[in-house]
């Protein structure tokens, strides 16, 4: 069996889960599984969530190693799922190096659910958190359209490559002016649980579950990046929504109803 062919088959799986938002350790057993069901009993792999090394051993003693930078993520865990689904299937269903392949980049390319039912999707999710937290139906009116524009400039943002901070700044803004509008024209009347409950689509729920997992498991580095990670898309929230309530304190009296 030809060990830079595996290993790089390995390392495509690997970086497939990671993209989509898996966990530093289920990456690395995917990919000793794939290794260990092609025969190749000496490999090894390091995976961070920017990053992805594997190592193995041929037939004559020579060392294969490969890099794979990640430099996009976002979140699919049907992606994962399917993944992992397909790694442990290798022996039982006889799956070769080129069908694995095959049904891997089958498995990348799958679409996403449409703009359109992810949109919806978002704003009945910030509504009903609005709700939760003691929002009135007026609040949840004002939630569901702020829901649904932060989810469209998620998207579009990510169209355009533009850094996750500043998408979070700017989601940040949109929420807090909304929210002020929607009071000051009579809609609603809690500027806090509207801004509270919209900014819930963007708070790294995952990002932090992923955090703490990997730190209990010893993958201190990756759990640290993580993190980090958590730690900047919640300062760029609270810097977009305090810019807009600071102008509104200082100008506008800071009225809450």
């Amino acid at each position: 069996m030809d060990v830079n062919k595996i290993i790089s088959i390995a390392t495509e799986a690997g970086r497939v889960m990671l993209q989509n938002g898996g966990e530093t350790y289920r990456v690395e057993e995917t990919i000793s599984r794939i290794c260990e069901a092609y025969l190749i009993k000496n490999s090894d792999s390091y995976v961070t969530p920017t990053g992805i090394m594997v190592s193995a051993t041929d037939i004559y003693g020579n060392n294969v190693s490969i890099i794979k930078r990640i430099r996009n993520r976002n979140i699919d865990l049907e992606k994962i799922s399917s993944v992992n689904d397909l790694s442990r299937n290798i022996k039982s269903k006889g799956i070769t190096a080129d069908e694995f392949l095959e049904q891997l980049k089958i498995i990348e390319n799958q679409p996403r659910y449409g703009y359109k039912i992810t949109i919806l999707a978002s704003a009945f999710i910030a509504a009903f958190f609005t709700l939760i937290f003691g929002g009135s139906h007026g609040d949840f009116l004002a939630s569901f359209f702020i829901g649904g524009i932060i989810q469209s400039i998620t998207i579009y943002a990510s169209k355009l490559d533009i850094n996750s901070f500043f998408v979070n700044i700017i989601g940040g803004m949109v929420s807090s002016t909304l929210a002020i509008l929607f009071v000051i024209i009579g809609i609603s009347s809690s500027i806090d649980k509207i801004i509270i409950g919209s900014i819930m689509l963007l708070v790294p729920g995952i990002a932090i579950t992923n955090a703490i997992r990997d730190t209990i498991a010893g993958d201190l580095v990756a759990g640290l990046a993580r993190s980090a990670e958590a730690m900047l898309i919640a300062v760029g929230i609270a810097v977009g929504s305090g810019i807009i309530l600071s102008f509104w304190f200082l100008y506008g009296g800071g009225l809450f109803i």
